[in-house]
């Protein structure tokens, strides 16, 4: 059992976290960015959890990565957020993670995956994953993910890995709400590899032209034209790792804004 200091930190920590005000300790320098080094070595971070205990936190508003509906497949409320040098300002949208805790004694040591969908750059540990509380629970050994939970905050472990969905899935692109002709707006989802995009270019049909758009925020790209777009459009994603991809005319000319996109090409 640790000292009544300790102790006591540990609760002030917590109740920050729960009355959403700054967490404690307030200067912890973030660590590097988590490139897309699929090395296999685990590194030190800590864990805390959001929503309800064996929620996938808010699933309608998107968070800061713009991703509805992470309490459905293939998320299925296995999602976090990121600190800086992994949320990088929403650049690692879509990333995957495997986490797992020694200790406490609930602990089961046993990797699981995470999907980032948002960010905390709350200040309490070089590298900070704000779990979902489901993440969060699924780090415990069976039947004991309600008392992990009601640890509140613990350390943990994490590595970099590559996102894998169900044979068949796709990429999508959601056209967000708003968009016209002058100003198109996507949201791109279910990258697999990196799981993240660091540029989307767009092509009109009848242009040669690829014009690169610009990040909206998280993982929402737009494209701003004086004069009226012509479709269908065609998008080029590049993930981290420099990898390429063209979806052909995948976003028609009469598109609907706040509708989705299926293409047929994936990493």
């Amino acid at each position: 059992m640790g000292s009544l200091s300790n102790i006591v930190a540990v609760a002030a920590v917590v109740a920050a976290l729960v009355a959403g005000g700054s967490c404690s300790p307030p200067n912890v320098p973030p660590g590097p960015n988590i490139t897309t080094k699929y090395d296999g070595k685990w590194l030190a971070a800590r864990a805390t959890w959001y929503g309800e205990p064996t929620g996938s936190g808010p699933a309608d508003n998107g968070g800061a990565c713009g991703i509805k509906d992470v309490h459905l497949p293939p998320y299925s409320g296995m999602i976090s957020c990121g600190n800086e040098p992994i949320f990088k300002d929403g650049k690692g949208c879509g990333s995957c993670y495997e986490i797992k805790c020694k200790a406490p004694e609930e602990c089961s040591n046993k990797p699981v995956v995470v999907f980032i969908t948002d960010m905390n750059y709350e200040h309490i540990s070089s590298y900070h994953f704000d779990l979902s509380g489901k993440a969060f629970g699924a780090m415990a050994k069976p039947g004991l993910n309600d008392k992990l939970i009601h640890r509140g905050i613990i350390d943990m472990e994490f590595r970099r890995v590559r996102c894998k969905y169900p044979p068949g899935q796709k990429i999508w692109f959601h056209v967000e709400k708003f968009s016209n002709p002058n100003y198109l707006a996507v949201l791109v989802k279910f990258v697999a590899d990196d799981g993240d995009i660091v540029q989307m270019d767009l092509k009109e049909k009848a242009s040669p032209e690829w014009r690169p758009m610009k990040q909206s925020w998280g993982a929402i790209w737009r494209m701003d034209s004086a004069k009226p777009l012509k479709g269908p459009f065609s998008i080029r994603l590049t993930s981290e790792s420099g990898k390429k991809l063209v979806a052909t005319d995948v976003i028609p000319a009469n598109f609907i804004e706040n509708a989705v996109y299926k293409s047929n090409i994936q990493f």
